[in-house]
């Protein structure tokens, strides 16, 4: 039975998934929702290409602020199922931050939902939860 589940969060159903099945799965554990910040969508939003640095601590602000917004939605979530969890978000590409944060933070066992990202992000990157399934240095559930 796992210590410490790592379930990583987006604004998707799937990760709202990943989330309720770690909650009933394994309520005893100590669940940390996490919230990658990808710098590379602060100016995909806004249509700035790279370069213009302008606005980049406003856009990361409005990005920190929507991620806030996510993890409280989260531990809404899991109160309405009894069960209390810890949050957190930190900055980076998305796959590689999930599995050096598992790595960082005792972590032994990640739930991610299987499609978070859509459309031409997904087939450039290829799947979050694929990639972090491969390099993650503990057991990963990939809740569909």
């Amino acid at each position: 039975m796992p210590n410490h589940v790592l379930v990583p969060i987006d604004d998707s159903s799937q990760s709202t998934e990943a989330l309720e099945f770690a909650c009933s799965e394994y309520p005893d554990a100590t669940i940390t929702a996490l919230h990658v910040l990808d710098p590379g969508d602060f100016y995909a939003a806004t249509g700035v290409e790279g370069g213009t640095m302008a606005n980049y601590d406003q856009l990361q602000e409005h990005h920190e602020e929507r991620a806030e917004n996510l993890l409280e939605g989260a531990r809404e979530r899991a109160a309405d199922r009894g069960v209390e969890i810890e949050t957190d978000h930190v900055v980076g590409g998305v796959s590689r931050s999930i599995v050096d944060y598992a790595d960082e933070h005792d972590v032994d066992h990640i739930v991610i939902g299987s499609h978070g990202r859509t459309g031409a992000s997904r087939i450039l990157l290829g799947s979050v939860a694929e990639t972090v399934a491969r390099r993650s240095p503990v057991p990963v559930t990939i809740v569909r």
